[in-house]
């Protein structure tokens, strides 16, 4: 037999024992704690390893240049006693198309046979990063009735050259957390037959002062408040801002202690646009939002688009503004959601209602409108109207809002902590969902 012969078949025997000495599938890997890897399938697995820190260690997830690359560290850990838990930990990345698509935390309930419940947790991963570029995960949690047990899960996905790093990953008891209940008031004026903005201003304030004397944490005007029932045109109607009618709405928000938001008409040098303004509790002006979509009438009308998504902080919560035709547009919404906008009030003159209801729904937020030839109303994240005006005629309605509120559906669990995992990357994929949250403006 030749020598080329023996070697085919001495190669043939080893391959089964090469195949059978291969290192350990990322299945099987172990770490410190109970902690292990695993992926949905072997052949797109990321990288994996454990970084060692003094008494402490990090969990590493690193992409492989795989664009469907996904893997995940796993723990089965006890509940902890009471009805709530804490679920917290950290971690820092690097090279992420986007962390809240590319990095996702979970608790998934058990039961006692260890068998998965209905519905999974998945607590934000936006926060902003630290000097050292650590960001916080921290979430509460109501403990579904048959669960005994649950599994942490620390996930990187879909990120080719992404690296992350957790730390200190923990289940611990928690109390319940502490309601952000918000008085929320729209008003349904339309004026009629007025001849300047000032008398437009005093004809809404007898709707603003009763909804001060109600303890409204926040009011909701109308769009074009100023010019509605004049006669009058955008530009001969608009106004710098801070300006008249922001003083004027100041002075009565400054008495009741409430915030309003108020549609009126910017000039600003050579631009004039259609603006809603947040005036804060003390009467100062918080900050504005300029429409960015706009109807034909309003560019041939001599009025620019805004281009911001401001989002602003309250002492109740997050809020943000559109206005009125933005609301046919599910663009806008949605990236005042992602910014981290936990409310939208929005000045309107007419339209839709089943888009308001839906701007509400696929973006988990409550939805407030102000309107002229709608029915003002407040709506919350199932687009079901909290409170809303009878008809077209004048009055102020009223909500009770909790923020801190999570609204579980039937199939989905909470949404809200779903959209960005399951949802499309984002048109600015380069800034991150987290990045863009920490923009979040301050108000009083």
């Amino acid at each position: 037999m030749s020598r080329f012969i023996l070697v085919l078949i001495f190669m043939a025997t080893m391959i089964p024992l090469v195949k059978a000495a291969a290192p350990a599938t990322a299945e099987e890997q172990k770490s410190p704690d109970g902690w292990s890897f695993t992926s949905a399938r072997a052949e797109t697995a990321p990288l994996s390893s454990v970084r060692p820190d003094g008494g402490a260690y990090g969990l590493v997830i690193k992409g492989n240049g795989d664009a469907i690359a996904e893997g995940r560290w796993i723990k089965r850990v006890p509940l902890p006693p009471g009805e709530f838990v804490s679920f917290t930990a950290r971690y820092r990345a690097s090279n992420i198309e986007m962390a809240a698509r590319n990095i996702i935390a979970g608790i998934v309930w058990l039961d006692e046979k260890g068998k998965e419940l209905a519905n999974t947790e998945h607590p934000p991963t936006t926060s902003p990063a630290d000097a050292q570029g650590w960001r916080q995960i921290k979430a509460t949690y109501p403990v579904p009735p048959k669960a005994k047990q649950a599994q942490l899960e620390l996930r990187l996905r879909w990120s080719p050259q992404g690296e992350v790093e957790f730390r200190d990953a923990q289940l611990t008891a928690a109390q319940a957390p502490t309601p952000r209940k918000v008085k929320v008031a729209s008003i349904n004026h339309r004026p009629r037959g007025l001849k300047s903005a000032q008398e437009n201003l005093d004809s809404f304030a007898k709707y603003i002062n009763e909804a001060g004397e109600q303890k409204a944490d926040i009011i909701c005007l109308p769009e074009a408040m100023t010019l509605i029932g004049r006669g009058s045109d955008y530009l001969a109607s608009a106004e710098t801002i801070p300006g008249p009618s922001t003083e004027f709405l100041g002075k009565i928000a400054a008495k009741h202690k409430s915030y309003i938001v108020a549609g009126l008409l910017e000039r600003d040098g050579k631009g004039a646009y259609n603006t809603s303004v947040l005036i804060g509790r003390d009467g100062k002006l918080v900050g504005k939002y300029r429409k960015i979509c706009l109807p034909r009438s309003e560019y041939d009308g001599g009025l620019a688009p805004g281009h911001e998504y401001p989002v602003f902080e309250t002492d109740f919560g997050k809020v943000a503004m559109m206005i009125c035709w933005d609301v046919a547009y599910p663009e806008i919404a949605r990236e005042l959601s992602a910014r981290g906008a936990e409310m939208i009030l929005m000045p309107i003159w007419g339209g839709n209602e089943t888009l308001c209801k839906a701007r509400a729904i696929e973006n988990q937020v409550p939805l407030v409108i102000s309107s002229y030839d709608l029915r003002s109303a407040i709506y919350d994240q199932a687009g079901e109207a909290k409170a809303i005006a009878k008809d077209t005629s004048s009055c102020v309605v009223y909500a009770d809002l909790d923020l801190a509120g999570v609204m579980n559906w039937k199939w989905t669990g909470n949404w809200r902590d779903r959209i960005w995992l399951e949802g499309p990357v984002r048109p600015d994929s380069n800034n991150t969902a987290a990045d863009s949250r920490a923009q979040t403006s301050k108000a009083d």
